[in-house]
């Protein structure tokens, strides 16, 4: 679930070709993703096992080192427009592994970090993005619990898309009339009501009791909004 969740934040053109390194549960869970959205994926992991459990689903499994800069040339690792470090707690292997693909120059690294201290390294010595998907999913849990939002997804920037139910300040109110923007600085983006397609929000769509919204902006304003607080900017 936790790679799922991740593939959605990156910005691969269709058809990219995508090296995943560490096939745990977060990396086997990107790879197989991205595989159902067309893209060629080469997986890569130290262990046999998980190479031989993927071996079938990717385009390419392969055992190997991914510390070694030499062992990555041979197998083309070069020639990938993305990789993806999803090595798990093992610290070192995953900022050597970083160390190797920054000297193969490749142009978008994405690295999963277990801590802040590890993301900040990471980028230090090369890496171009980091995820945090225990922290993040953390969270992501929270919003749901409270019951303000039906799903949240945040980017690595703090801008956030949700879908919750409607404010009671927007019942039976145009967007435009009830001034969303203004006054909470999120986006509508669509609306969803009961037995009927979803619709685009535009500023004349009438909100009603029940409706979802589907918002985006910074995560802090999204959370006012939901709970009905204005944001005080």
């Amino acid at each position: 679930m936790l790679g799922k969740l991740f593939t959605e934040q990156f910005a691969f053109s269709k058809g990219d070709s995508v090296v995943v390194i560490g096939l745990g549960r977060f990396g086997s869970s990107v790879a197989q993703s991205l595989m159902r959205l067309g893209h060629d994926v080469m997986g890569i992991d130290r262990d046999s096992d998980p190479v031989q459990s993927w071996a079938d689903e990717l385009t390419h499994a392969v055992q190997a080192d991914s510390t070694n800069v030499n062992i990555m040339r041979q197998l083309g690792v070069a020639d990938f427009a993305h990789a993806i470090v999803g090595i798990g707690t093992d610290l070192a292997a995953s900022l050597m592994t970083i160390m190797a693909l920054t000297e193969l120059d490749i142009k978008d690294i994405w690295v999963k970090a277990m801590t802040r201290e590890h993301g900040q390294i990471a980028q230090r010595i090369g890496a171009h993005h980091v995820v945090y998907p225990e922290a993040d999913m953390g969270e992501r849990v929270a919003h749901l619990i409270s019951g303000r939002m039906m799903d949240f997804i945040e980017f690595d920037d703090g801008f956030a898309i949700a879908k919750i139910h409607a404010p009671g300040s927007t019942h039976d109110h145009a967007l435009a009339e009830s001034g969303v923007r203004d006054k909470f600085g999120v986006t509508v983006v669509g609306v969803k009501r009961a037995n009927e397609d979803f619709q685009h929000a535009t500023p004349g769509t009438v909100v009603l009791p029940g409706d979802l919204l589907i918002v985006s902006g910074p995560t802090r304003k999204i959370e006012l909004f939901a709970s009905g607080k204005q944001n005080n900017r």
